[in-house]
């Protein structure tokens, strides 16, 4: 897959999305993620990351070992996900998500995403982090 951005045939940032329509269309991609091609929604996280993210997260053959790496593998092709309240604050919103990975396992996420840059992106609701978050 070439590393151009943004990955073309899923979904991109777009101004009308809210911070958790981008959470929510992450995790739907995550939970079909060879659908339509493989690794199609590990792309789409990869296009809802903002420039900072992927800097230290990219390219994306890297973000790809990453996402199915022991820390985030649950996310891809997840059973179940349960999304907490959207906590926003003017520019910056965090999500709380848990997720049921395909072997049982549940983890707890924090996203945690901004809108306030410019250029092509001004006003897209884009992923600066996802952590897992302590319990």
């Amino acid at each position: 897959m070439p590393d151009d951005y943004p990955i073309a045939d899923v979904p991109t940032p777009d101004p009308s999305y809210e911070p958790g329509e981008v959470v929510t269309i992450q995790l739907d991609g995550l939970a079909t993620n060879d659908e339509p091609f493989d690794n199609a929604g590990i792309a789409t996280a990869y296009n809802f990351a903002s420039p900072s993210n992927r800097r230290s997260t990219g390219p994306f053959e890297r973000f790809v070992r990453m996402v199915t790496g022991p820390q985030y593998g649950p996310m891809v092709d997840h059973t179940e996900a349960t999304t907490g309240p959207l906590e926003r604050d003017g520019h910056t919103a965090e999500q709380r998500v848990t997720l049921t990975g395909p072997d049982g396992r549940t983890v707890t996420y924090t996203f945690g995403l901004s809108n306030d840059r410019s250029g092509s992106l001004d006003g897209c609701w884009l992923t600066d982090r996802v952590l897992v978050a302590e319990s």
